[in-house]
């Protein structure tokens, strides 16, 4: 499967480079990935950042990452995971530091979806979210995503918001 390189307004999704590995590692191994189980090592990082890209070839989806297409700076990622560790699709992303509250995360995720759905074929679509996580939980709402009282989940954990098409 081609990796899509989807376009918004703002924004330009594009497959993950080596490029994106020391802003990835930094972000995973900070305080900041405490809403993804972490922080990371190192090693753990990698793994991940390996998972995000393997799934494309392996599972036909996978991470893009989110390019302001105005100055070319990686503002984060977004991304549908699925495989063994995901009972459904699951629609995810995150901002690095000093881009969040200007929308990116939405407007891409809003992409990302329209893809999942669209070319993609995907007929469900949830978003797995740290309860403390309130940000993620509030852009979760404002795509329209809803709370799940009884979902099959990762793990119990995690809130599972399910979206619409």
């Amino acid at each position: 499967m081609e990796i899509p390189i989807l376009e918004t307004e703002r924004l330009r999704l594009r497959p993950q480079a080596m490029q994106d590995w020391p802003a990835y590692a930094s972000l995973m191994m900070s305080e900041r990935a405490v809403h993804m189980q972490g922080p990371h090592t190192l090693a753990d990082a990698w793994g991940m950042f390996c998972h995000d890209m393997a799934q494309w070839p392996l599972l036909g989806c996978g991470a893009l990452m989110i390019d302001d297409r105005e100055s070319g700076a990686c503002l984060g990622q977004v991304g549908i995971n699925s495989g063994p560790l995901f009972p459904e699709h699951e629609l995810g992303w995150m901002v690095y530091p000093g881009f969040e509250g200007k929308g990116h995360a939405y407007e891409a995720a809003v992409a990302l979806r329209a893809w999942g759905f669209g070319p993609r074929g995907l007929t469900t679509i949830v978003s797995h979210i740290d309860p403390d996580n309130h940000r993620s939980r509030r852009l979760a709402e404002r795509l329209g995503a809803v709370l799940e009282l009884d979902p099959d989940r990762p793990g119990p954990e995690v809130l599972v918001y399910r979206h619409g098409r």
